[in-house]
């Protein structure tokens, strides 16, 4: 009786092993079939919670694709990622995109997803600014980052908006961006914007105080999106639709959960921040409607972007939307 009870034993084992063996071995021959598509993001920040998202919550895998993240500091850079091909994909401010088909690339870079609807930058001010508006800035140095890039096209456009002249401030734009949060510690400036979680991360140091978000007072612009060679995009058509797809859920995601939910799901993409505080981080995002409903850029939306470029005399003219921007998603 033993006997046989070992026998019973021993053969569900048998089949228990063979079972997980199977499961190892088509999971990893499904790995093995992922695309790889290297990404290049302007900067890692819980502005981008739903591409995030599509990572963590396997969006992407389950559209066939292995993210490959790269953090590549300035939408100059990104775009010449790009364009050397280093990357497959760039994620940066589309203005970018704008300036090389200005320039009279051949093979220039088209948009074809968007992300974020409005700038994600937080004024930061070392001394606390209670019912804080732009009228505060006269007279003072704020950092700003390299001009021409969208943080400071947004800042300005802001400044307009609000009837602040720029011969007021003093614009700093010689730190480049991913110095700004160092050159604020190290004394320089009486402002600064800066992204999350840099900016809450200076607050809990000391550093300063949040006083303003520019995209509450900029407006509506396809602000960070999503772009590829002309000549990639051409040929890799329906691999960019599952992309975009992917895209697409995430953004569901953050429109549907809690900023707790969300930051629960992308906390392994900050692990030095606690929870608590990427939450925060995630609710402020939430709060001034930072993300897109789904990946599509109107043209009007496109058209805004220019306007702040054509204002700030970085365009000579319109450069054609039907072109530059190719939207992967159309329903």
């Amino acid at each position: 009786m033993k006997r046989k009870i070992l026998g019973v034993v021993l053969g569900l084992i048998i089949i228990l092993l063979l079972v997980v063996t199977v499961a190892k071995w088509k999971n990893k021959n499904k790995e093995e079939n992922l695309t790889t598509i290297k990404l290049a993001e302007v900067t890692h920040s819980a502005f981008y919670a739903p591409l995030y998202v599509a990572i963590e919550n396997g969006y992407f895998k389950e559209n066939g694709i292995q993210i490959d993240l790269l953090l590549t500091p300035g939408a100059d850079k990104v775009a010449s990622a790009v364009l050397s091909n280093d990357v497959e994909v760039g994620f940066a401010g589309p203005e970018s995109a704008i300036y090389v088909y200005d320039g009279g690339e051949e093979d220039y870079i088209i948009t074809f997803a968007g992300l974020t609807k409005r700038d994600g930058q937080f004024i930061v001010s070392r001394k606390e600014i209670n019912n804080f508006n732009l009228n505060d800035l006269k007279g003072k140095e704020i950092l700003a980052g390299r001009r021409g890039g969208m943080p400071v096209l947004n800042f300005q456009n802001a400044l307009k908006n609000e009837g602040v002249s720029e011969n007021d401030i003093n614009m700093n734009t010689s730190v480049e961006f991913a110095s700004l949060s160092g050159s604020f510690i190290a004394g320089m400036g009486d402002f600064v914007n800066l992204f999350e979680p840099n900016a809450t991360k200076l607050v809990s140091e000391g550093y300063g105080y949040i006083v303003g978000n520019i995209g509450a007072y900029s407006g509506e612009v396809p602000y960070t999106a999503f772009y590829a060679r002309k000549s990639y995009l051409e040929n890799n058509e329906e691999m960019l639709k599952k992309f975009t797809n992917a895209i697409k859920e995430g953004l569901q995601f953050v429109s549907n959960h809690s900023a707790e939910e969300i930051a629960k799901v992308i906390l392994p993409q900050f692990p030095d921040i606690a929870l608590k505080d990427l939450t925060t981080i995630v609710d402020n995002y939430k709060k001034y409607d930072s993300w897109l409903s789904t990946p599509f850029i109107t043209e009007e939306s496109y058209k805004n972007l220019q306007d702040i470029m054509l204002n700030a005399e970085l365009l000579k003219d319109y450069v054609p939307y039907d072109k530059l921007v190719k939207n992967a998603y159309n329903d």
